[in-house]
Formats: structure tokens, sequence, C-alpha cells
């Protein structure tokens, strides 16, 4: 049980204990067992009520040791078995039936006699019943406590013992059958029904727990699944930008065409290559920088073969063109620092020609204007967050000045996959929304700490 169930449990008890002593005169102390369910029916003390004297006031708590105490005797342990001394607290779960102690000295479920000749004082032992379809509804699956012998107990009945009372009394007063066992028996079928609230009330908070735990799986689940889903909707555009490098490469053959004084990154790159490339013989008496030379000049001939962006470029360059050299260049005096480095600077220069262009110069006769959008929309990113500018690239290749091949064919892979992604933040929105409502049920959108960033997403 919750703590919370555990609280009402001992306040139920507590007030189940102080009605019995408060009611039964030459009653001295009252105590509930809990007595667990099938098929364990372990027996735990719940809590005990001493009256003070004479005075209506009770102590409260449990016996510093006791075998019942938390986490409680199980019933293989307290049960009649040849052998062990005879528990009245057997007697009642197993017959469910009380048990009346009211001589001592001949009562042969005093375990204390049993054991060591002293006899217990007077007491009245009563299970506490609920209705066994109650507790397990119609199921013909039941485990069944069994007795020392193996056979099943409360098979044949239609209750089960969910707790035992036993309440104390003063020497002489207590006889089998008379009013006070009667206030006890009567009093436990209140108890029986208190009880079978508060299981039911567990029964639905652990049922409430295990929902929430599986609803919170699933949302993590499907949050995992859509996640990889609109990540791979993401990569749309890689595709976009790649039909805009097309457009770069055409641009920029355009301009090293007619602007011949312009400097461009690939002879740039094949000079550096070719630096490279003279000395690299020498560096066989190290294998670290034989390799690492080998590697700078593969990224540099594959950069001068590539269309990417300014931006792009700058980066390339900035992890993997310069670090190499400049460990090279502190390794070994094989190279003139001065030179390199001035070329590496030229080619940092470089990295943004083609965005350099003059509109006073006549290109094939091309319009002025059309030339001006192309040098501007040759070298842009499509992201998420500037969609428009994709809806200009497709109005530029529906040019029909543009001279670029394969137009038509680059023109329905753009719209096809503009399609695609204007359907990305709508897709995200739904499972955004989806998700919202399997993990918090019917809350709103705007609860804290849960925004339109479930996902964790951001495309570029």
């Amino acid at each position: 049980m919750t703590a919370n169930t555990d609280d009402l449990l001992v306040a139920t008890c507590r007030t189940m204990i102080r009605t019995l002593l408060s009611c039964l005169d030459n009653a001295t102390k009252g105590t509930i067992y809990k007595i667990g369910l099938m098929p364990e029916v372990t027996a735990v003390r719940v809590l005990s009520g001493v009256r003070k004297s004479d005075a209506e006031e009770l102590e409260w708590g449990l016996p510093a040791d006791s075998e019942y105490n938390p986490p409680g005797k199980k019933w293989e342990l307290y049960r009649d078995q040849p052998g062990r001394a005879l528990e009245a607290m057997g007697w009642c779960v197993e017959k469910q039936r009380s048990w009346t102690a009211d001589n001592p000295m001949e009562d042969p479920r005093s375990v204390r006699k049993q054991i060591s000749g002293v006899p217990e004082d007077e007491f009245h032992m009563e299970p506490v019943l609920v209705r066994k379809k109650s507790l397990y509804g119609n199921s013909r699956k039941l485990q069944y406590p069994v007795d020392w012998q193996g056979n099943s107990i409360w098979m044949d009945s239609e209750f089960v013992v969910s707790a035992v009372v036993k309440i104390h009394f003063k020497p002489g007063s207590l006889k089998a059958g008379d009013h006070a066992t009667v206030a006890v028996h009567n009093l436990a079928r209140s108890l029986g029904s208190e009880l079978l609230s508060l299981w039911f009330r567990e029964k639905l908070y652990q049922a409430g727990k295990e929902f929430a735990r599986q609803r919170l799986q699933s949302c993590e689940i499907l949050a995992h699944e859509l996640r990889n889903t609109l990540v791979k909707l993401g990569f749309v555009f890689s595709a976009i930008n790649a039909q805009i490098g097309i457009l770069r490469e055409r641009w920029e053959s355009l301009l090293q065409n007619h602007m011949p004084e312009l400097e461009w990154k690939g002879p740039l790159l094949g000079e550096l290559c070719a630096l490279l490339g003279q000395r690299v013989p020498e560096l066989q008496s190290s294998a670290e920088l034989l390799t690492l030379a080998q590697k700078l000049q593969g990224e540099q001939h594959e950069l001068a073969t590539l269309y990417l962006s300014p931006f792009q470029d700058r980066e390339w360059v900035k992890n993997k063109i310069y670090p190499k050299w400049e460990k090279l260049l502190l390794s070994t005096e094989l190279w003139d620092r001065a030179q390199i480095e001035s070329l590496l600077d030229r080619l940092e220069n470089s990295l943004a020609t083609g965005m350099s262009y003059d509109p006073l110069s006549n290109i094939d006769g091309l319009p002025v204007e059309l030339l001006l959008r192309w040098s501007r929309l040759a070298y842009v990113q499509i992201t998420s967050g500037n969609l428009p500018q994709l809806e200009e690239v497709i109005r530029l290749v529906e040019e029909p000045a543009l001279p670029v091949s394969h137009k038509e064919q680059m023109l329905k892979v753009l719209k096809s996959l503009r399609a695609i992604v204007y359907t990305i933040p709508e897709v995200e929105e739904k499972a955004t929304s989806i998700l919202q409502s399997l993990r918090f049920g019917n809350r709103a959108e705007e609860d804290e700490g849960f925004g339109p960033d479930v996902l964790g997403l951001e495309f570029d």
C-alpha cells in the first residue's frame, strides 16, 4: 500500500480500537492485524491501543518486540503444524472463526503457556471477513493458502479473512459468547467494510499509477518514432540545398568564363596541393606526418570539386585545412610558412567570390535583374526559418532566360520537395498535440514544461 493508504488504514484501526474500548468497560487493550492477500496471507500488526489505568486516554503504538510487527509473520509460520505451538491467529485465519481465551490456564492456544508454562491474560480474537468476490471478482484461478498437509483453505467459503481484531480483558471479566464478544463480532463487520473500501482505493490508485506508467511509456515510444520520422523529413532540406548547389555551380562557371580576373578557390587549392605533393615523399620517416599530409591532400582535392555555400566552405577550411597545415608547419620546415599562409589567406578571401557580382557587367546579354537574383539565390541555404526564399528559387528556375541545363527536371524536384517541406510543421504540430494528450490527458498545451518543442527538433 502507499504511504497515504497506510495512514488511512492506521486511522481506521485507531477509530475501531477506541470504539471497542469505549464500549467495553472491562477491555484493557486492543490490537488489529492486517491479513495480506492470497496466497501469502501474511499477518501484520497495524496498531495497538492500551487503556491507561481506568482513564479514557489510550496509549498507541506497537510492542517493541513481536513477530507480527511489520513486515509481519508469514502464513507458513503461524498456521497449525505438528511440533509447533498452536496459535489463536492460525485458528482465526484458517477456520474464519473467533477464538475466546476466557480461561488462560486451560487455553490450548496460549503460545506463552505452551512454551514457558506462563498463562496469558484473557482475550478474544475475531476474524474480519470480506466477500471473496468483492476482492477477487469471479476469477476461477485463485491460488489459495494451504494447511500443513497441503490442503487449500477457504476454497469452499464465500469469504476471506482481511484482518483480525484482538481485545484483552481484565481477569475474570470475559466469557465466551457474552455481550463483549458479540460487540467485537459486530464491530468487526464494520471494519471489514472499511478495509474493503481502502482496498478498492488502493487498487484504483495502483491501476491509475500503472495506466500513467504505460501511457508515459507509450508516449516515449511514440515520441521516439515521430522524432525519427521528422528527422528523416528534415533531410528534405538537404535535397533542396543540393538543387541550389547546381544553380551555384552553373553561376560560378559563368562568372569564371566572363570574369577571369576574379580569384577562385579551385586554382588556389591546386597550388596548395602542388606544394604539398612536392614534399610528401620527404615525410616517409614520420608515419604520423605522412598520414596527416595525405589526408590534407585528399580534403583539398575534394573541396576544390565541391560547390558549397561560402559558410560551408569557410567551415571546411577552418576545421579541415587550417589545422592540418598548422601542424605540418610546426612539425617541419619543408614548406615556406609565409608562402603557405599567404595562399591560405587568399583562399579565405576567395570563398565568397561568387557573391561579388558587379551589376554593370554584361554576361551573355542576360538581364541584369536576372543576374542579380541568380547571384543572391545561388548562395542561400534553405532552412525551416527562411522558406519564402525557396519560393524565390523556384521562380528563378522558372525564368526562361536562365541558362541552366535540365531546368524542367530541377523544377519538378524543387516543387515536390516544397510540398513535403510545408507538411513538416503540420506533422510536428499534430504530433505534439497527440503526445500532449497521451502524456497529460486533457491538459492544455500551455501546461508548464511542455511547449511546442516537445520532440526536441529543429530543422536546418
